[in-house]
């Protein structure tokens, strides 16, 4: 299946960034790269049997708003382990969540906020297990 949205890596696990046009899906990624995020996929993201990769026209390549479309370094996959929607609503404690047609763990995360980076990296430590949440979206 193909997908509008964004994908980085991180050690393998991936994280599909969802949200219509423009609400910053791009932006985050670009952020997660600072953080040490690998680039899998931007605007359009191919899933089959849990894995994203670009497709192949679109390999390695970004859109910085602002700035044009630009080639980066990328992973040509990664297994994805979370899903980040830029556009619902966010709740303080969140129930969990998951992405009903890929089962995976789903949080909203406001792609703006200066912490947005660090939130993204937080779920996804939750959603592999390497972190323990007392409240909220991956609280047991």
């Amino acid at each position: 299946m193909q997908i509008h949205g964004s994908c980085a890596s991180r050690g393998g696990a991936g994280v599909l960034v969802l949200g219509p046009a423009g609400s910053g899906k791009s932006d985050l990624v670009l952020r997660l790269l600072d953080r040490g995020f690998d680039l899998v996929a931007d605007d359009r993201v191919e899933i089959d049997q849990g894995m994203a990769r670009a497709p192949a026209s679109l390999a390695g390549l970004i859109e910085v708003r602002g700035l044009g479309v630009l080639r980066l370094p990328y992973v040509s996959e990664a297994r994805l382990a979370l899903v980040v929607d830029v556009a619902a609503r966010i709740e303080r404690l969140p129930a969990p969540g998951r992405h009903i047609a890929l089962d995976l763990p789903l949080v909203a995360i406001a792609p703006t906020a200066a912490s947005a980076p660090q939130r993204v990296a937080l779920a996804l430590d939750c959603a592999l297990g390497r972190l323990d949440q007392v409240a909220g979206a991956f609280a047991a």
